[in-house]
Formats: C-alpha cells, structure tokens, sequence
C-alpha cells in the first residue's frame, strides 16, 4: 500500500435501477469508469445499486437474488478497482450462508484486494421499506479501512440516523464515512412531508461531519421504483429515490450536491490538511467526557 496522500478525489454514483441486474452492474461499472475519468481515486455506488430495491415487499424469492462474497459481481468490481487503480466501496445483498443474509458495504482497494466487508447495523421495518424480513443485523461492528487514499469508513442508509454509528467509525480513525443510500418519498405523502424529511437527513449528516472532524460522503438512488424486481412490481405507488447525492466537509459545508432526480456523477476533493485545521480549531474529539458516557448504553435512562 502506497502513502495515503493529502488531497484525493471523491467519486459518487448517483444512479437508478432496472428491473434487470445485469444491465444495472453494466450502468454501474461504466459510470465508475466515468468518475475516474475525471479524476476520482474513491468511488462509492448507492446501496444494492445492482437490483431495483427489494424490500418493498416481502417475498422469499427475492433472497435468490444475494451472493456470497467473495462470488461472482465481488470478482468483477474487484477487477474493476485494480483495472482503474481507484478504491470502490459497493453494497451488495450477501448471502453469508442459508438463511442468513447481509446487506453489506465491500470496501476493494486500487490493487483489487477486498479490504474489509461492513455489514448494515440498523435495520428498518416501515412501509415499503421491509428490511427486516430480508437482512440479518450486521455483527462486524462498526469499522474504519486502510485503503490507498487513507482510512475511510463504510455505513449503509439507515446507519445515517445514528450518532454513534457516524462516532464510533471516526474514532477508529476514519476521515471519510460513506453513506450508501437508497431512502425516498412514499408519493402520497411528499406533498407535506417531504421537504421536511429531506432536510432532516442532509441535516443529521452534516452533522455527523462537523461533531466527528470528517468529510461525509452520502450516495443515493434516483428515479421511482414499484419494487419491479424480475419483472414484479410490488402493489402500491411505490417509492420515488430523491437522490440528492453530496460531499461535505468537517466544516459541515456542502461540497458537491446532486439534484433529486437526474441520474449525475459527483466529484468533489477531500483535504487532510483542511480536517486538521478545523479539528484544531474545533477540538471536539478532544473534549469528549468519556468518563460520563457509559449510560449511552442503556435503551433508555428512565
């Protein structure tokens, strides 16, 4: 592994689905060759890029469409990465073993080597958005990554509501976390809630940059989907992806931003030198009382 260096460049995929998975690791493959084309040394795909999002409903077919890692599409954007000599962070549905599944962020380094998998810690159960039924809570914790740009952080959509989620990667030494995401508006209720619910994920995300001193880099799908996996819908509107991509820094300043409904490719610059200026001036690492947190623990302090 080569010196991590000061300044590298963030590339995030912000893209819809088909029902087809081949086709959607065809779209993803070319637009990661597009982002490093212009200059991405780190790319990051939204989560379960290869397939429309299944958790629309509950069907026990669909656990055919999960992997084993290493297995086939692993073994691709592992050629990938080393052919374009980038760092690719990828979410992927992992079958760990019968009856046991993942939802699952793979981190390859530039040489194509897997560097370390992140298994999805929180998971939902709401309308449209039935996780439970499908992904085994992650049991890797909570985990930072040497790669070949420097130490990043891998967490995946609903991971993103969570303080100590975001804390506990940043103090592993992460200075970059990574969001892929695929969250969206239930259409019938965007007219009143949506702008509310957007603003409040851009929010906490920003602030898991500014109490932790790292970059954060969120990546979502785009477009509307009936959960058209192989061909069958799930009943119902469906969800439309807000997409709303973007990078932001330490300072909680939004570097780079997607609009929410056109499929885009972000690059924006990461600078080491930048974190630490801001760290020194906002030290709140430092002024953590550690010795006055272990109730964090407990569901509830009654």
């Amino acid at each position: 592994m080569t010196v991590p260096p000061e300044k590298f460049r963030v590339g995030l995929i912000q893209m819809p689905a088909t029902p087809d998975p081949g086709q959607n690791l065809e779209r993803a493959m070319d637009r990661v060759h597009q982002a490093s084309e212009s200059g991405a040394q780190i790319v990051c795909l939204p989560e379960l890029f290869q397939t429309q999002y299944l958790c629309q409903r509950e069907d026990a077919g669909l656990f055919d469409l999960a992997e084993p890692i290493p297995g086939a599409t692993t073994d691709t954007l592992s050629a990938l990465a080393r052919q374009l000599h980038i760092v690719l962070i990828a979410s992927v549905f992992e079958k760990r073993a019968r009856g046991v599944y993942h939802n699952t962020a793979v981190v390859f380094d530039a040489d194509g080597a897997i560097r370390g998998l992140y298994r999805k810690m929180h998971i939902p159960d709401d309308p449209l958005y039935y996780e439970k039924y499908y992904f085994t809570p992650g049991d890797l914790g909570f985990r930072a990554f040497d790669t070949d740009v420097g130490r990043v952080g891998a967490l995946i959509c609903w991971d993103q509501w969570y303080p100590e989620g975001a804390r506990l990667t940043a103090l592993q030494g992460a200075q970059v976390l990574f969001y892929p995401t695929a969250i969206g508006w239930h259409p019938f209720e965007k007219a009143e809630f949506g702008a509310a619910q957007h603003d409040a994920w851009r929010t906490i995300q920003r602030a898991h940059a500014i109490a932790n001193g790292v970059y954060v880099a969120v990546v979502n799908r785009v477009g509307h989907e009936t959960g058209d996996v192989r061909g069958n819908a799930a009943p119902g509107a469906g969800l439309e992806f807000w997409g709303g991509s973007f990078l932001c820094d330490p300072f909680g300043r939004v570097i780079a931003e997607a609009s929410h409904d056109k499929e885009e490719i972000l690059i924006g610059e990461v600078d080491l030198r930048a974190l630490e200026d801001i760290r020194r001036n906002w030290p709140f690492l430092r002024d953590r009382r550690i010795d006055s947190y272990a109730p964090i623990t407990s569901r509830l302090i009654d």
